[in-house]
């Protein structure tokens, strides 16, 4: 093995030809001579570069519709050969087999033939071959040969050449390599996901790959001993955090995305609704609300837990304008989200410096498939995305009375809201507004409690006779177990309440709402968060 390998002959086969003229041009003047395939030698030839043809290499013409033109000896013997072994300088001599210094390759659109809904035909003749294996070739040789998969990589390239008088590093070697086959490993997840997801559909295959491409390497990660990056899913587009626009601000952090992102999911499912605004402390939403304008839902979510929400996310389901921008802007925020801002909202936060303002194109579809993933020790845990959804005709009356109108609004509106909180979750609300949130407590007792606390204080910091809790829904993440966490939600003034049901003890929480004259509706569903 050695260092530096002068580049003296080198094959470029490319699907993107984004500056491949300008790399043509650039390697000829150094001495380089070109060998390529089909469209792009004519692109080099149509650049005025001299360029020898694969076949003239192989010795037999492209073939099956280009299926077969560069899976042949005297390419891969020209890239796999050990420069320095006897037996290999034989053999390559025998059968008159040149090296090759260089290969630059990217590979056929796939995931993009996809995404235009081109038909099965199509999307499998999109399913580059000769480029993988010469890519894998090269890359394994990376000790004689060098690999360029990433037309943002021919600067490089150039600097490289440059610097050595013709040759490469082993380190700039090495590093191409394992981009290489990053880019090869990313390529045959992204086919073998449309194979299981599209074209013969398998929930959880015998062996999973999830492909992702960086955008961006963070400040630290939850704390600022722990380095972190954010990745961006390859595959169908999608509208969420990870394509959001940031228009100011300072760079986001881990934490700022985790939360941003919570903020966003809850937000989205009010897309379509009136105006409505969360606010978000680690990644758990402490005021929502939904009024006529979005100032209204603003101060509303505002005033359930103001101590909370200095630091927090906001999210809101409509565009923002400049009074609403107005009003954040007045307390300590860490980072806004929505699906678009007018002028005036844009101008109020840029004088915030320090705010981030991230624009999405649309709001994420709350009901949307797909599957969610966490790492843990030694593997990974996969399930469906919790797009569960309650409606009003999906809800069984448990309770002697009758919930009113009024009622089962609030408890569909605290339901929404529960299922994007921690659990142990419990969520008063009234009038299309949080009135307190319990969240991430061991035990549902203590987080009925914890709610109405907050609520309690939002009354006192706000001069309100009563809390908010008093003629509230309230609602919880899973049954309850035992009556105690309803009788508190009862003290605390609750009216209505909503849950999943089926405890072992339902008759007896049922007997506690009966006895306490509260409404009780069941969902049959659940919504833990962990």
């Amino acid at each position: 093995m050695t260092d530096s390998v002068t580049i003296r002959r080198a094959l470029l086969s490319v699907s993107d030809k984004s500056g491949l003229a300008e790399l043509g041009r650039a390697l000829s003047e150094r001495g380089v001579e070109l060998v390529s395939t089909g469209g792009t030698a004519r692109a080099l030839r149509d650049a005025g570069l001299a360029v020898k043809d694969i076949s003239d290499v192989t010795g037999f013409p492209e073939m099956m519709d280009g299926r077969v033109k560069t899976l042949h000896p005297m390419v891969h013997g020209g890239l796999l050969a050990v420069r320095d072994n006897p037996e290999h300088a034989a053999a390559m001599a025998e059968h008159a087999i040149g090296a090759i210094d260089l290969v630059v390759v990217n590979l056929y659109p796939f995931l993009a033939t996809v995404m235009r809904g081109a038909d099965r035909d199509e999307v499998i003749e999109n399913i580059d071959i000769g480029g993988p294996s010469m890519v894998r070739s090269a890359a394994k040789n990376h000790a004689y040969v060098t690999i360029l998969t990433d037309p943002a990589d021919y600067p490089a390239l150039l600097a490289e050449l440059d610097a050595a008088d013709g040759a490469t590093s082993l380190a700039f070697r090495k590093r191409m390599a394992s981009k290489a086959f990053a880019a090869t490993a990313a390529y045959d997840s992204t086919i073998a996901g449309w194979f299981q997801n599209a074209d013969q559909p398998e929930k959880f295959p015998a062996t999973r790959t999830i492909a992702s491409s960086l955008v961006t390497t963070l400040r630290y990660g939850e704390n600022p001993h722990q380095e972190a990056a954010l990745y961006r899913a390859i595959g169908p587009a999608a509208q969420g955090i990870g394509q959001a626009r940031q228009l100011q601000g300072k760079e986001l952090s881990y934490n700022n995305y985790n939360d941003a992102n919570a903020a966003l999911e809850l937000a989205a499912e009010f897309a379509g609704a009136p105006p409505s605004v969360v606010i978000v402390k680690h990644a758990n939403p402490c005021g929502v609300a939904t009024r006529a304008t979005l100032l209204e839902a603003w101060e509303e979510a505002l005033a359930c837990d103001s101590v909370s929400a200095f630091g927090g996310i906001v999210a809101t389901n409509v565009p923002l304008d400049g009074p609403t921008a107005e009003a954040i802007c007045k307390i300590f925020t860490e980072v806004v989200v929505a699906p678009g801002a007018d002028d005036a909202a844009i101008a109020a936060f840029s004088k915030k410096k320090n705010l981030r303002l991230l624009l999405v194109d649309g709001l994420p579809n709350a009901r949307r498939g797909g599957q969610s993933v966490t790492v843990i020790a030694g593997g990974v845990l996969i399930q469906d995305r919790d797009n569960g959804h309650v409606t009003r005709d999906m809800l069984k009356v448990v309770s002697k009375r009758q919930p009113t109108e009024q009622e089962l609004e609030d408890c569909l509106f605290a339901w929404t809201v529960a299922k994007h909180v921690k659990s142990n979750a419990i969520v008063y609300a009234r009038d299309g507004v949080t009135a307190g949130i319990g969240a991430g407590q061991m035990n549902r007792r203590d987080s009925s409690r914890i709610a109405a606390m907050k609520a309690q204080e939002a009354a006192e910091t706000h001069g309100w006779a009563t809390p908010r809790t008093v003629g509230s829904a309230v609602a919880s993440d899973a049954f309850f177990p035992f009556a105690d966490g309803l009788l508190a939600a009862a003290e605390a003034g609750a009216t209505a309440v909503i849950q999943p049901g089926g405890s072992i003890r339902d008759e007896e929480v049922i007997k506690a709402a009966d006895e306490a004259g509260l409404a009780m509706v069941f969902t049959g569903m659940r919504h833990f968060r962990h």
